[in-house]
């Protein structure tokens, strides 16, 4: 049995609502820590009162600590003031506004009455001493410099090129250096973990987290299924998600209409932008939900899931919910980067806007086709992503950062 630890989880917000992918990772990786650690949750707590409620604590920690903290407005003449001002500082914009004196200081007094400190995503080290005396695991989500890097290639205005090539920059710079400061790495797959290794030439990489997923509380439910429903679900302030919809709804969903009457295609997930709003409004056979109470009744309600990112890092775990569902995945290579799945046994992957509209296509139109696919996709999940084989992955990482750090 694996020793009892006082273990500091700092991240930049609360988890509660658990409305991104991020999010949901780590509160089931927190509820099974905490069910044989002492877990203290830092954070910051908006003063806007933008970043949700704070929601129960006490399934994922003994104690929390908020940091009061005022995100900046993340739209409008107030982003574009905001953004102008990062302009001359040496940081990334999505780094910079974390920062905050209270926080670090908050992480420093905590740090003294435990004996390991995790850091939950990349952002919450721009308040961190590197010098604490206490052993330090990175929990790298995604590598933030892939999706940034990933956003400037497809910039096609120079102004556009311009920005995203110094915001790319930045963050390569800062991710760096702040990897440098723990004793220990952990990514969410085996290639952000080489890109770490090989791209940065960290040596404190110690491996990666499978995704999870909870098969009972996602699980089919063939009642609800409509014929002809697309979904597609994430945070919709996340932006490659954003890019991801505008993505399919001009290059792809207009080939699948064209051959598929009556498709619909719904977007389930919080704070969609006034451009995706207008979407809906442009075509009725789209909609746009916005923040849900429960993802689950649209996952189940589609004849497939579609996953047509071209940024990002990590891993998707909506595919891996969506196969706990039942529901076909059609995703790009990107989207189902870092995920032990096959293109033609458990998932479609398609890059090309052409093949990608033929794959959708196929399972819409092929009920053999979409079957094989859904019941193969929910045999991987169930037999070897349960989040308790995860958390002791995870908790194995523990056990070598502290002893690399003696």
């Amino acid at each position: 049995m694996s020793k009892t630890r006082r273990i500091l989880w700092v991240k930049t917000g609360p988890l509660h609502p658990l409305d991104t992918g991020g999010k949901l990772r780590t509160y089931n990786l927190l509820k099974e820590l905490a069910s044989r650690h002492r877990v203290t949750f830092l954070a910051l707590a908006d003063q806007n009162g933008s970043t949700g409620g704070k929601g129960p604590a006490e399934d994922y920690c003994s104690s929390r600590i908020e940091v009061p903290w005022k995100e900046p407005h993340s739209r409008g003449g107030a982003l574009f003031f905001h953004l102008l001002a990062n302009v001359f500082s040496s940081l990334p914009y999505a780094v910079q506004k974390y920062r905050s004196a209270r926080m670090r200081d908050g992480i420093t007094g905590a740090a003294a009455s435990h004996d390991f400190l995790v850091c939950d995503f990349l952002f919450p080290a721009v308040n961190m001493d590197g010098n604490l005396r206490i052993p330090k695991l990175l929990f790298q989500h995604n590598v933030e410099s892939t999706i940034w890097e990933r956003r400037y290639r497809l910039q096609k205005s120079p102004g556009g090129r311009v920005y995203f090539r110094m915001q790319w920059k930045r963050m390569l710079r800062f991710e760096r250096e702040a990897c440098g400061i723990f004793d220990g790495i952990a990514t969410v797959s085996p290639k952000d973990s080489e890109t770490l290794r090989g791209g940065m030439r960290l040596r404190n990489v110690l491996g990666d987290v499978p995704a999870g997923v909870d098969a009972d509380f996602f699980s089919p439910r063939p009642q609800l299924r409509r014929p002809r429903q697309i979904v597609f679900t994430g945070s919709m302030d996340w932006m490659p998600n954003e890019d991801a919809v505008l993505y399919f709804t001009r290059e792809i969903y207009p080939r699948i209409k064209a051959v598929v009457p009556g498709a619909e295609f719904t977007v389930a997930g919080r704070r969609p932008s006034s451009r995706l709003k207008a979407l809906q409004k442009a075509d009725p056979s789209i909609r746009i939900t916005g923040t849900v109470e429960d993802i689950r009744p649209y996952m189940a309600s589609a004849s497939v899931m579609v996953v047509p990112l071209r940024i990002g890092g990590g891993t998707r775990i909506k595919i891996f919910e969506g196969m706990a569902m039942g529901v076909p995945v059609v995703s790009t290579s990107i989207g189902a980067e870092g995920l032990p799945v096959t293109h033609g046994g458990n998932i479609l992957l398609a890059d090309d806007p052409g093949d990608f509209a033929r794959s959708t296509v196929s399972v819409l139109k092929n009920e053999s086709l979409a079957g094989k696919i859904s019941s193969d996709a929910l045999r991987l999940v169930r037999a070897r992503h349960s989040w308790k084989a995860v958390s002791r992955i995870f908790e194995d990482y523990i056990a070598e950062t502290a002893e690399r750090y003696r």
